[in-house]
């Protein structure tokens, strides 16, 4: 009997990694593309971003205390979501759009389902949706005072040429936190280094998104064309930045595949078929609502289990 083991409850395999690590990190990479979205656009730009990320740390704070329940602000899980809020903000937005996401970000789509963890769709892009739908015409102006006209996926629309390098370097239109694909992408290349996503989801989004479009968007599959729409509409934000989200997204590696295959058809389908140009919003925020039966789908076997009867 001295020999036997004592084995614990689970779980038996822990991370050094911590809820708070993690959204640090998250922060950090979101750093580089916020950024240039203030110098670009300037201080309008800058208060909006610290509306949103205060009034997401405010909200979940008066919730947690009028509820009673145990302060999460040291998770900076709200602070996550009031920069990703502002990043999906037009720069010449009145702040108090900012409040009206941060409040439904936070206490409809997070803490009304419980908070971290509970939440069944990304509470930034929800909030987004939310906003585009009830104030459409402050959420889709992008004029500013040095920049004015059409976005690079409405030229596209329209059959217009894009400069692929204004969008890389992102001399251009569109919100906050999307404009500059480089920067964007060394914020995900840091998630990348980091662990803190891998590569799957993205790469299965943007790679059948790309398919999509050189299929039925009607210019075959043309490179300029192609790389407009890649490098455009906060594809990349929201490829690496919120489909690759722990909570919303499927916990298998094949169900993770699924999810990015079919983020990228719906998003091709609302930019080729659809009345706006953009996309990829609603079609996260769908894919965050299936994602349930994705895993029910996908959900692999029990240790140990799974043989016949008969073996």
């Amino acid at each position: 009997m001295d020999g036997l083991l004592n084995v614990s409850s689970n779980p038996h395999i822990r991370s050094k990694q911590t809820t708070s690590s993690i959204m640090m990190m998250v922060v950090v990479s979101l750093l580089p593309a916020c950024g240039y979205g203030i110098y670009k656009f300037g201080l309008n730009a800058l208060l909006l971003t610290g509306t949103s990320v205060l009034c997401s740390m405010f909200f979940e704070l008066l919730f947690e205390f009028i509820t009673k329940k145990k302060n999460t602000i040291g998770d900076f899980s709200a602070i996550v979501t009031g920069l990703l809020l502002a990043m999906n903000l037009p720069p010449q937005a009145p702040f108090w759009i900012a409040i009206v996401g941060s409040f439904f970000a936070i206490v409809v789509v997070k803490m009304l389902f419980g908070g971290l963890g509970q939440n069944f769709m990304n509470p930034a892009l929800g909030a987004r949706c939310f906003l585009l739908i009830s104030f459409t015409s402050i959420m889709t102006n992008f004029d500013t005072d040095t920049l004015s006209g059409a976005t690079p996926l409405a030229r596209l629309e329209a059959g217009e040429k894009v400069d692929l390098i204004a969008m890389l370097t992102g001399n251009t239109q569109g919100t906050i936190g999307e404009t500059s694909a480089i920067c964007l992408l060394i914020g995900a290349s840091i998630l990348l280094l980091a662990g803190i996503i891998d590569y799957i989801i993205p790469l299965f989004y943007i790679g059948s998104f790309a398919i999509c479009i050189g299929l039925f968007g009607g210019y075959g599959f043309d490179i300029t064309y192609l790389l407009g729409h890649v490098l455009g509409g906060g594809l990349i934000l929201g490829a690496f930045f919120m489909a690759t989200d722990y909570v919303t997204r499927p916990i298998s590696k094949h169900g993770q595949v699924i999810y990015g295959i079919f983020l990228g058809v719906l998003t091709a389908v609302f930019r080729v078929f659809g009345p706006a140009a953009e996309g990829v919003s609603y079609a996260i925020i769908i894919g965050n609502l299936l994602v349930p039966l994705i895993d029910m789908i996908t959900k692999p076997s029990y240790f140990g289990k799974g043989a016949t009867k008969n073996e």
